[in-house]
């Protein structure tokens, strides 16, 4: 009877004063999403110059299109989504495309220029920009297109850059073998007569002819006739 009694005074005594570490299991830190924003149409872009972001210029918030996401930054966090309007989500870190973006590029906006020279924006309907983004990055249609609309703006890659200047050669330390300049191939030389020796000429051996050593015919005869008039 005293075990039952004092079992539901225990049950009574945890209904009425709960565990605290019970109480904050769940608890966690939640991060508060960016306020929509409602626009009456869908937003025109322009092409920041030199990159391949797009942003929303006729807002007070920034608000950036950059791979095939919507970007802001709010309240020194980024969030980004698939639409315009909503779905925003925290991202954890800076987005590499906004080291390229400069901070006064709404005053630009304003004045029509761009480091100085003219700049010929046109608004680009958020549709194609969302359409036609990896295209345009894949085959450079910015550069093919008047340069971003910046008068006189050469693309990167026609930009002169510095030349560089030949380093000096190191003198060889010592113990280094320095390479042998290849000496050029001396020219042959023509062959020279060989001159006779010095004294006195050799006689020439004359050879026999073929037929020396038989006599002629006519002696022949004659030998003939002085032998019959001995007779």
């Amino acid at each position: 009877m005293k075990k039952l009694l004092f079992g539901t005074m225990l049950l009574a005594f945890l209904f009425l004063f709960p565990v605290p570490t019970m109480a904050g299991v769940d608890v966690g830190v939640s991060i508060s999403l960016p306020p929509l924003i409602v626009f009456s149409a869908p937003p025109a872009m322009v092409v920041i110059p030199e990159t391949y972001v797009y942003v929303v210029p006729d807002t007070d918030v920034d608000i950036f299109f950059y791979d095939g996401w919507w970007w802001r930054p709010w309240e020194g966090r980024w969030y980004r989504s698939r639409h315009y309007g909503s779905g925003w989500r925290h991202y954890q870190r800076v987005p590499s495309f906004y080291a390229r973006i400069p901070r006064g590029w709404r005053n630009d906006y304003r004045e029509h220029r761009w480091g100085g020279r003219p700049w010929n924006y046109q608004p680009i309907p958020h549709q194609q920009v969302e359409r036609n983004w990896s295209g345009w990055k894949k085959n450079k249609h910015w550069e093919k297109q008047q340069t971003w609309g910046v008068q006189g703006l050469k693309p990167r890659s026609q930009q002169p850059s510095k030349a560089v200047q030949p380093k000096s050669q190191a003198k060889p330390q010592s113990g280094e073998v320095r390479p042998q300049r290849s000496q050029p191939q001396q020219r042959e030389a023509a062959p020279q007569q060989s001159k006779p020796a010095q004294g006195k000429p050799e006689k020439a051996q004359t050879k026999p002819d073929k037929g020396q050593g038989k006599p002629d015919k006519g002696e022949e005869d004659k030998k003939d006739r002085r032998q019959e008039e001995r007779r």
